[in-house]
Protein backbone atom coordinates (compact mmCIF):
# COMPACT_ATOMS: atom_id res chain seq x y z
CA UNK A 1 0.00 0.00 0.00
CA UNK A 2 2.77 2.02 0.47
CA UNK A 3 4.61 1.64 -2.65
CA UNK A 4 0.98 2.02 -4.20
CA UNK A 5 0.94 5.63 -2.73
CA UNK A 6 4.39 6.69 -3.82
CA UNK A 7 3.87 5.91 -7.43
CA UNK A 8 0.31 7.29 -7.09
CA UNK A 9 1.77 11.07 -6.05
CA UNK A 10 4.56 10.88 -8.47
CA UNK A 11 2.49 9.99 -10.97
CA UNK A 12 0.02 12.87 -10.25
CA UNK A 13 3.30 15.21 -9.76
CA UNK A 14 4.29 14.49 -13.48
CA UNK A 15 0.47 15.01 -15.14
CA UNK A 16 0.54 18.55 -13.27
CA UNK A 17 3.92 19.24 -15.30
CA UNK A 18 3.40 18.19 -17.66
CA UNK A 19 -0.39 20.42 -18.39
CA UNK A 20 1.71 23.33 -16.42
CA UNK A 21 4.05 22.94 -19.37
CA UNK A 22 1.04 23.00 -22.00
CA UNK A 23 -0.30 25.62 -20.51
CA UNK A 24 -3.82 24.20 -18.82
CA UNK A 25 -4.30 22.70 -15.56
CA UNK A 26 -7.75 20.61 -16.21
CA UNK A 27 -7.48 19.37 -19.82
CA UNK A 28 -11.43 18.55 -20.94
CA UNK A 29 -12.80 22.22 -19.09
CA UNK A 30 -12.24 25.23 -19.93
CA UNK A 31 -8.78 24.62 -21.16
CA UNK A 32 -7.64 27.58 -18.20
CA UNK A 33 -4.27 28.88 -19.13
CA UNK A 34 -1.52 29.68 -16.93
CA UNK A 35 1.26 31.99 -17.19
CA UNK A 36 4.17 30.67 -19.76
CA UNK A 37 7.40 29.75 -17.64
CA UNK A 38 8.84 30.68 -20.46
CA UNK A 39 10.38 34.36 -21.30
CA UNK A 40 11.50 35.91 -24.18
CA UNK A 41 11.91 39.66 -24.64
CA UNK A 42 8.42 40.38 -25.93
CA UNK A 43 6.27 38.62 -22.96
CA UNK A 44 8.57 39.67 -20.18
CA UNK A 45 6.36 40.21 -16.70
CA UNK A 46 6.58 42.19 -13.62
CA UNK A 47 9.23 40.43 -11.52
CA UNK A 48 10.78 39.11 -14.00
CA UNK A 49 14.90 39.13 -13.76
CA UNK A 50 17.34 39.81 -16.28
CA UNK A 51 20.63 39.33 -16.02
CA UNK A 52 22.73 41.69 -17.81
CA UNK A 53 25.95 42.84 -17.23
CA UNK A 54 26.48 40.52 -14.24
CA UNK A 55 23.78 42.09 -12.65
CA UNK A 56 20.04 41.35 -11.96
CA UNK A 57 17.76 43.64 -13.28
CA UNK A 58 14.16 43.73 -11.94
CA UNK A 59 11.05 44.25 -14.51
CA UNK A 60 8.76 46.61 -12.74
CA UNK A 61 7.57 47.97 -15.39
CA UNK A 62 6.44 47.66 -19.42
CA UNK A 63 5.54 50.61 -21.47
CA UNK A 64 4.15 49.59 -25.31
CA UNK A 65 4.12 52.25 -27.79
CA UNK A 66 2.00 52.13 -30.60
CA UNK A 67 1.68 54.09 -34.30
CA UNK A 68 -0.98 52.83 -35.90
CA UNK A 69 -0.15 48.81 -36.70
CA UNK A 70 3.35 48.94 -35.25
CA UNK A 71 4.50 48.74 -31.76
CA UNK A 72 7.31 48.55 -29.53
CA UNK A 73 8.19 47.84 -25.86
CA UNK A 74 10.60 49.09 -23.50
CA UNK A 75 10.10 48.06 -19.79
CA UNK A 76 11.67 50.05 -16.64
CA UNK A 77 14.41 47.87 -15.29
CA UNK A 78 15.63 48.57 -11.54
CA UNK A 79 18.99 47.13 -9.45
CA UNK A 80 18.52 48.99 -5.81
CA UNK A 81 18.65 52.88 -7.26
CA UNK A 82 20.01 52.21 -10.71
CA UNK A 83 17.09 53.00 -13.15
CA UNK A 84 17.26 51.30 -16.88
CA UNK A 85 15.35 50.59 -19.68
CA UNK A 86 15.35 47.60 -22.37
CA UNK A 87 13.97 48.74 -25.27
CA UNK A 88 12.35 45.59 -27.87
CA UNK A 89 11.20 46.35 -31.34
CA UNK A 90 10.64 44.03 -34.11
CA UNK A 91 10.85 44.95 -37.47
CA UNK A 92 12.30 43.06 -40.15
CA UNK A 93 14.47 41.56 -37.21
CA UNK A 94 14.49 42.03 -33.57
CA UNK A 95 16.66 45.03 -31.96
CA UNK A 96 17.20 45.60 -28.50
CA UNK A 97 18.66 48.51 -26.77
CA UNK A 98 19.61 48.89 -23.26
CA UNK A 99 19.04 52.22 -22.09
CA UNK A 100 20.19 54.87 -19.35
CA UNK A 101 18.18 57.98 -18.53
CA UNK A 102 20.46 60.87 -18.20
CA UNK A 103 20.01 64.41 -17.43
CA UNK A 104 23.16 65.52 -19.61
CA UNK A 105 21.23 66.72 -22.80
CA UNK A 106 19.36 70.20 -23.13
CA UNK A 107 16.66 70.31 -25.23
CA UNK A 108 14.48 73.28 -25.07
CA UNK A 109 13.15 73.50 -28.85
CA UNK A 110 12.66 70.57 -31.72
CA UNK A 111 15.41 68.16 -31.09
CA UNK A 112 17.91 68.66 -33.89
CA UNK A 113 18.61 65.75 -36.58
CA UNK A 114 22.12 65.52 -35.64
CA UNK A 115 23.46 66.07 -32.08
CA UNK A 116 26.30 65.48 -30.10
CA UNK A 117 26.23 63.56 -26.74
CA UNK A 118 29.10 62.50 -24.88
CA UNK A 119 31.89 63.14 -27.53
CA UNK A 120 29.74 60.66 -30.13
CA UNK A 121 27.72 61.73 -33.10
CA UNK A 122 24.53 60.59 -33.31
CA UNK A 123 22.10 61.38 -36.47
CA UNK A 124 18.24 60.93 -36.42
CA UNK A 125 16.35 57.97 -37.75
CA UNK A 126 12.89 58.19 -36.49
CA UNK A 127 10.53 60.33 -35.08
CA UNK A 128 6.31 60.41 -34.44
CA UNK A 129 3.94 60.16 -31.80
CA UNK A 130 3.13 56.79 -30.03
CA UNK A 131 -0.10 55.98 -28.22
CA UNK A 132 0.81 54.17 -24.91
CA UNK A 133 0.06 51.62 -22.91
CA UNK A 134 1.07 50.60 -19.56
CA UNK A 135 1.53 48.13 -17.20
CA UNK A 136 3.46 48.17 -13.67
CA UNK A 137 5.72 51.00 -12.45
CA UNK A 138 6.69 53.28 -15.30
CA UNK A 139 8.62 56.70 -13.42
CA UNK A 140 7.48 60.00 -14.91
CA UNK A 141 5.76 58.44 -17.94
CA UNK A 142 1.70 59.01 -17.41
CA UNK A 143 0.79 60.70 -20.82
CA UNK A 144 -1.93 59.04 -23.19
CA UNK A 145 0.87 59.92 -26.09
CA UNK A 146 4.92 60.76 -26.50
CA UNK A 147 6.53 62.34 -29.45
CA UNK A 148 9.66 60.41 -29.58
CA UNK A 149 12.69 61.12 -31.65
CA UNK A 150 15.28 58.18 -31.92
CA UNK A 151 19.32 58.66 -32.71
CA UNK A 152 21.68 56.19 -34.00
CA UNK A 153 25.46 56.91 -33.24
CA UNK A 154 28.61 54.83 -34.47
CA UNK A 155 29.49 51.14 -32.81
CA UNK A 156 25.40 50.28 -32.32
CA UNK A 157 24.69 54.00 -30.00
CA UNK A 158 21.52 54.73 -29.64
CA UNK A 159 19.89 58.00 -28.01
CA UNK A 160 16.27 58.40 -27.72
CA UNK A 161 14.49 61.70 -26.50
CA UNK A 162 10.69 61.72 -25.54
CA UNK A 163 8.57 64.26 -24.61
CA UNK A 164 5.55 63.64 -22.09
CA UNK A 165 3.61 66.46 -22.15
CA UNK A 166 6.18 68.97 -22.33
CA UNK A 167 8.90 66.84 -19.89
CA UNK A 168 11.53 66.18 -21.46
CA UNK A 169 12.77 62.62 -21.33
CA UNK A 170 16.52 61.36 -22.66
CA UNK A 171 17.90 57.82 -22.38
CA UNK A 172 20.95 56.86 -23.96
CA UNK A 173 22.75 53.50 -24.36
CA UNK A 174 23.65 50.48 -26.97
CA UNK A 175 22.12 48.42 -29.32
CA UNK A 176 22.42 44.67 -27.79
CA UNK A 177 22.26 41.25 -28.61
CA UNK A 178 19.12 39.15 -27.25
CA UNK A 179 21.78 36.56 -26.60
CA UNK A 180 23.83 38.23 -23.74
CA UNK A 181 20.69 38.39 -21.63
CA UNK A 182 19.63 36.03 -19.03
CA UNK A 183 15.66 35.90 -18.83
CA UNK A 184 14.04 34.47 -15.65
CA UNK A 185 10.52 33.76 -14.74
CA UNK A 186 9.62 35.72 -11.29
CA UNK A 187 6.56 36.11 -9.20
CA UNK A 188 4.56 38.76 -10.74
CA UNK A 189 5.05 41.50 -7.96
CA UNK A 190 7.43 44.81 -7.69
CA UNK A 191 10.55 44.62 -5.64
CA UNK A 192 10.85 47.98 -5.64
CA UNK A 193 7.54 49.41 -5.33
CA UNK A 194 5.41 52.92 -6.04
CA UNK A 195 7.58 56.47 -7.79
Amino acid sequence: MFWFLIILVVTAGAVLLILQRRGTLSPGSKHKELPSLHRNVFNLQIGDIIQYLNRDWVVEGRLTYNVGEYSWYEYMLQDEDDIRWLSVEEDDRVEIAFLEPSNQLDISDTPPKELNFGGDNYRRVDSGVAKMNRVGTIKRRTAERCQYFDYEGSDDKVLSIEIWDGEVEVTVGDRISPRSLTLLPGDGKRVYGDW
